[in-house]
């Protein structure tokens, strides 16, 4: 390890949807946030850790910035409200579609930050040409006078190179914080838990998906296999039926799913056995919102 070690969090913050979690993912170049096309995906602080002998980045996906409707919200939001307090660098995430009067508020936070801020203006693949770009970024230079603009497209992977280029030259002096071995600061059932998750998203309507919350109750590692026993809560008897189809069929479908993902996740063979129970208005519930690691 060279004696001027760096190393520094890089917090991302922005509203749902802009695509902050496929640009961890990008940044990090590996699967550690779950990606689909709904908002509301990322419900946790995500971090992942990226390790040279020279410097360790710890990235921090955030749920996107959203007014609470429910206490489980309010736990998001903190989430994302805490990532402003302890950053070294702030990547704010907006796209080519966002109007950047969109919650303001937290913008007026982002705009009074100490601490560099790099203002990712994503999915540029959508333009027609630079005549939109250069009105997009006239638009955001006025909102965030002191950020760097980065114009960006996570998905075709377009200049995320020079995000994180930036993002070296800007980090602190400093030792590691994380073993440098480290991936993310969470443990392997959490992986598990998202990849369900994100599976429920992709095969569900509505309010379905956003009335689930996957425990893994059972874990057993071995050489080659993990056993897994998970249980999909859900807020009511109507949504435990639509989740379990007819005859089992769509919850077999989401297990198949989910256990190739996890399969590749942790190289090993995976069995997998899921269940659905009912708990009545968890997402309004402190009790459950704790049991469930969104409120200490």
């Amino acid at each position: 390890m060279s004696e001027q070690h760096k190393a520094g969090f890089v917090n991302i913050v922005g509203n749902p949807n802009v695509g902050k979690s496929t640009l961890m993912n990008n940044l990090v170049g590996e699967r550690v946030s779950i990606i689909t096309s709904k908002a509301q995906t990322t419900r946790h602080r995500i971090m992942g850790i990226v390790n040279t002998p020279d410097y360790q980045i710890v990235f921090s996906d955030t749920p996107g910035v959203l007014q609470p409707k429910y206490k489980l919200q309010e736990s998001m939001l903190g989430f994302s409200e805490g990532a402003l307090t302890d950053a070294d660098i702030l990547l704010y995430v907006t796209d080519v579609i966002e109007d950047p009067e969109k919650n303001a508020a937290f913008l007026a936070k982002v705009a009074k930050e100490k601490v560099p801020v790099l203002l990712v203006i994503n999915k540029i693949d959508l333009l027609k040409g630079q005549a939109e770009l250069n009105d997009i970024i006239e638009r955001w230079e006025q909102r965030l006078p002191n950020a760097e603009i980065f114009p960006t497209s996570a998905k075709e992977h377009f200049n995320v190179k020079s995000i994180m280029a930036r993002i070296e030259e800007l980090l602190p002096e400093s030792p590691p914080y994380f073993g440098k071995d480290a991936l993310t600061d969470k443990p392997a059932r959490f992986f598990v838990t998202e990849i369900i998750r994100e599976k429920i998203l992709l095969n569900y309507d509505k309010e379905v998906p956003y009335s689930t919350e996957v425990i893994v109750e059972k874990f057993d590692e071995s050489d080659n296999a993990i056993h897994i026993m998970a249980v999909i809560y859900v807020e009511r008897d109507s949504q435990k039926g639509i989740l379990i189809g007819r005859g089992g069929s769509k919850l077999k479908k989401v297990g198949t799913e989910a256990r190739k993902d996890i399969s590749t996740f942790f190289g090993k063979r995976i069995f997998l056995e899921l269940f659905v129970k009912v708990e009545e208005n968890w997402r309004n519930r402190d009790n459950k919102l704790r049991a469930f690691g969104y409120i200490e």
